[in-house]
Formats: C-alpha cells, structure tokens, sequence
C-alpha cells in the first residue's frame, strides 16, 4: 500500500501493488494521485530513492526528503533530518488504516474489494479527526 497523507498525517490518497512489486517505480504515480493540489515536499522511506525519482521530483519543483542508499554515489553532504522526522506521521497513519482488521489481515484478496475497506478506514480516520464533540 502507497499512502499519501498531508504533514498533520491524514490520509489523502493510496494506491495498492502487489508485495512482489518495488516502491521506486511507482513513486511518480503517487505524486499526481490525490486533489489537484502540488505538494511542496515529498518525504518517503530508502524504497523510493532512485535517480528517475529525485529528478521528477525536481522537475516538479517538490523538495523531496527521501534518505540516500548505502551503495548509492555521489550523496550530498547535506540531508534535511528535520523534515524527515515527519516521516513518522506518514508511519502513524498506515498503522491507524492497518487498526481495521479486515485491512491489517488482508481478508479481502480481490484488489478492488482490498482497496474499498482501505478507503473505507482511510474516510473513518478522516471523519475522526475532524470530528471534536
């Protein structure tokens, strides 16, 4: 699961692959899901790192946080840490989707019934947070 969420960590957007699939090659989909709205910063774990992505994110203007691989070259000296604390809250809203049971176990195997109940906990996380009384 591909999660999208703004830096308060409420779930914008997902998207669904199959475990066998990496994250690197996906990554530009998951920038243009969502509402039409370009983001600033993407930040993301050592799965997504890739040249092709840090230059799609350039050529979009987005600053993107993502830590260099151990094998990767010619890494900058400079990484911005603050930023990436961030991360965690992208974390902490996979495991509030993954508190369902039916999407922590993955019950549903068909991808669009999966992809429903992930929506479906993504809008209850959603109607949570806004919802004070």
């Amino acid at each position: 699961m591909h999660l999208k969420t703004d830096f308060d960590g409420h779930p914008i957007a997902f998207d669904l692959t199959g475990g066998e699939k990496g994250d690197a090659p996906h990554f530009p989909i998951l920038l243009g899901l969502g509402p039409e709205v370009e983001p600033r910063a993407a930040i993301g774990d050592k799965g997504y790192a890739s040249k092709a992505n840090r230059r799609a994110a350039r050529d979009r203007g987005i600053i993107l946080v993502i830590p260099h691989k151990a094998n990767e070259k010619d890494k900058p000296a400079f990484f911005a840490r603050t930023l990436y604390k961030g991360r965690a809250r992208i974390e902490q809203a996979v495991g509030k989707i993954k508190r369902f049971k039916r999407v922590a176990l993955r019950c549903e195997k068909a991808r669009r019934n999966f992809a429903s109940f992930v929506a479906l906990s993504a809008g209850f996380i959603l109607i949570n947070s806004v919802h004070t009384a």
